[in-house]
């Protein structure tokens, strides 16, 4: 235990592990390299603290190549769903853009400014473990979305590559094995750093940016120096249509088909512990973070709009419809058909080049958001090992997950884009609920009626791509079925585990420990409060030292542990004394009952130098349901698990403070 941090008023002691007890061999000592701090709560994408902060134009372009890449198919899905109709259903999910989701991350960034988005909204409103499993179903949506975004974005990068002309004759037939080297390289990526991957994100998105403004700006050209391409268009779409009404109220049906369109938000409040901030910003006000974030999403949102819109308008004016279909040459690469017909074959190749870059690095902003989400979560809970807080285990982890889906889908595109939109439209509805319930209760009316709206949008965009493509919630479901598996089981197996974070004696409970300490023994009684009159106190005073033998004329302190939410794993614990009818208490309130009483006893320990002795009776009940109780409700059969909590934590028996049962 490292040394305590004491003062005049009270004793903070940091339950963490011993940084000269650094892990054994060379290969587990690189792999949990940052694992600092062992029990407290994770505070960035790298361990304890972020190593390093980035401007916001920089973190969004982490974000971006996830955003900006779905340039690469986006304008070829709306035109297979809406067809002509693609424009209007693209300026419905531009206003949805701009007067939906932005303003939704806006406020999500200002109140869950820690990088935990939504969630962490949602986990607030919901304690106990309704919140945990809440939480739980929605990492598993979470996961789907960015796990998917990782294997797909891959999977397109290889299809791009492929139909390239140049492209060299062994890449058809084989693009599991180009999706699988892609996913290893990102691995390999993210193995070597995090400032490694956000100067690679920049170049890549700066580079496809010019590239596809320049292959739009040419199009636009063609298409005012052909305008019989508006006339056919209009007149076409007249033809199928006639009624403008009709061909709004389809645009409005068939847009939840372009949700695609709206991936890169969660991520953009998922990295913001990388944001650099202003002086001025405090743990509990970061605002020039804050703002940064703010701007990164509306400057993203414009960008992303804007080359929506134009691009969907260029290749529905310009691209045969029949190219769009499978098989053709525009599918899923509508932008790249326009590179490669105005701009020459030289040009569409390195446009290839740039998208087939963009997209297998479009999951850098995935990768980034699993690994500053998982560790927030599941380690806290107790439903993950300790070494979830280390990033090269998951980065080999998440790579590896990525290698069975890529095998599952055979690398198809088609395949994994139900569960994408799923994962992305569930993450945004949950987040507009989350800022709607928010809005309701600080009582600003207005807003919670303008969120309420978009949150009705998006949950009818949700419900409308899960009708279309149900293979999408199947796939979510067995991402949530596996989190929850592996959580159930993690909170098992890390049951006897010191579980505070750290441990605060105040000014009272120093007092009486220090009294007893001077006479080289603490005896303590474990009391389960009740109704706190004096009968209870001196029955159970006088039942102890008669049955355990504690001598007329030791002193004794009383410790308790008052309920409270028993689905909380990790706690910061303060030690309070009191005075109660003549009697000394220390009084504790944690959720798990043997765990706190183990580490309050080392505590004891490591402030006074003396060995504390405390002193329980049997719990009444059957064995297997007291089990239950402590895995539910953090109570049980306490002085077993309080003895075993101590003797895994504390080796040297002399050392152990003992446990006394009568």
């Amino acid at each position: 235990m490292p040394a305590p941090e004491t003062d005049q008023a009270n004793a903070r002691h940091h339950v963490v592990a011993d940084p000269d007890d650094k892990p054994h061999g060379r290969v587990r000592q690189w792999l949990l390299q940052g694992l600092v701090d062992q029990s407290g709560r994770y505070q960035g994408s790298y361990g304890v603290k972020v190593e390093k902060t980035h401007s916001w134009w920089r973190v969004m372009c982490l974000t971006g190549v996830d955003y900006f890449s779905t340039l690469g198919y986006q304008p070829a899905i709306a035109a297979l769903a809406a067809g002509l109709l693609s424009p209007f259903a693209t300026i419905v999910l531009l206003l949805l853009t701009l007067f939906g989701a932005l303003p939704v991350y806006r406020r999500v960034a200002r109140e869950s400014f820690k990088g935990e988005g939504s969630i962490a909204m949602l986990e607030r409103l919901l304690p106990w473990w309704g919140g945990k499993l809440f939480v739980l179903v929605l990492l598993g949506f979470a996961a789907t979305d960015f796990m998917i975004t990782i294997t797909l974005s891959a999977a397109d990068a290889s299809a791009h590559a492929i139909e390239n002309p140049f492209a060299p004759s062994w890449f058809h037939g084989n693009e599991v094995i180009i999706t699988l080297v892609l996913v290893a390289l990102l691995g390999a990526v993210f193995i070597r750093g995090f400032k490694e991957a956000i100067g690679i994100a920049t170049v890549l998105v700066a580079v496809y940016l010019v590239l596809n403004f320049v292959v739009v700006l040419v199009s636009i050209i063609h298409v005012f120096e052909n305008t019989v391409v508006i006339t056919n268009w209009w007149e076409a779409l007249n033809a199928q249509h006639g009624n403008p009404l009709v061909m709004v109220g389809i645009a409005l049906i068939v847009f939840p088909k372009l949700a695609l369109g709206l991936s890169g938000f969660e991520t953009g409040v998922a990295v913001m512990p990388q944001i650099t901030g202003s002086p001025g910003d405090t743990p509990e006000n970061p605002a020039g973070r804050i703002r940064g974030t703010w701007r990164l999403l509306t400057t993203a949102a414009l960008i992303m709009s804007t080359f929506l819109i134009t691009s969907s308008f260029v290749t529905t004016l310009l691209i045969p419809q029949a190219e769009f279909q499978p098989g053709g040459e525009a599918n899923g690469r509508a932008l790249a058909f326009l590179a490669h017909e105005y701009l020459g074959s030289a040009f569409g190749t390195v446009y290839d080049i740039s998208t087939i870059a963009i997209l297998w690095f479009a999951g850098a902003s995935a990768m980034a958001g699993l690994l500053n989400l998982v560790p927030r979560y599941l380690p806290r809970y107790g439903m993950a090992p300790q070494w979830v807080r280390a990033v090269r285990p998951l980065v080999l982890v998440f790579t590896g997950i990525a290698f069975i889906i890529t095998l599952a889908f055979k690398a198809n595109v088609d395949a994994q884009g139900g569960a994408y939109a799923t994962g992305v439209l569930v993450l945004i509805t949950s987040a507009s609920v989350a800022v709607t319930l928010s809005a309701r209760r600080q009582r600003q009316r207005k807003r919670t009626v303008g969120f309420g709206i978009v949150s009705l949008v998006f949950l009818y965009t949700t419900v409308a791509n899960v009708f279309e493509r149900p293979d999408g919630v199947r796939i979510a479901a067995l991402f949530i079925l596996a989190i929850l598996v592996v959580s159930l089981v993690s909170r098992v197996q890390r049951s006897f585990q010191l579980r505070a974070t750290s441990v605060t004696l105040d000014g009272t409970a120093l007092e009486f420990l220090r009294a007893d300490a001077e006479r080289k023994v603490i005896h303590l009684i474990a009391n389960e409060p009740d109704d706190g009159s004096a009968l209870e106190y001196r029955i159970k005073n006088k039942e102890e030292r008669h049955d355990s033998h504690i001598p007329t004329s030791a002193k004794i302190i009383f410790i308790e542990v008052c309920p409270a939410d028993s689905s909380n794993f990790e706690e910061d614990l303060v030690v309070r004394g009191v005075t109660k009818h003549g009697y000394r208490v220390l009084e504790v309130r944690s959720g798990n009952v043997p765990n706190t009483l183990a580490v309050v006893l080392l505590t004891i320990r490591d402030e006074t130098g003396v060995v504390p002795e405390i002193y329980f009776e049997w719990t009444e009940g059957n064995p297997v349901s007291n089990m239950l109780r402590f895995l539910i409700t953090g109570g049980g059969e306490v002085a077993p698990v309080t003895r075993e909590v101590l003797r895994e934590a504390e080796k040297n028996v002399k050392l152990r403070p003992a446990v006394h049962v009568s």
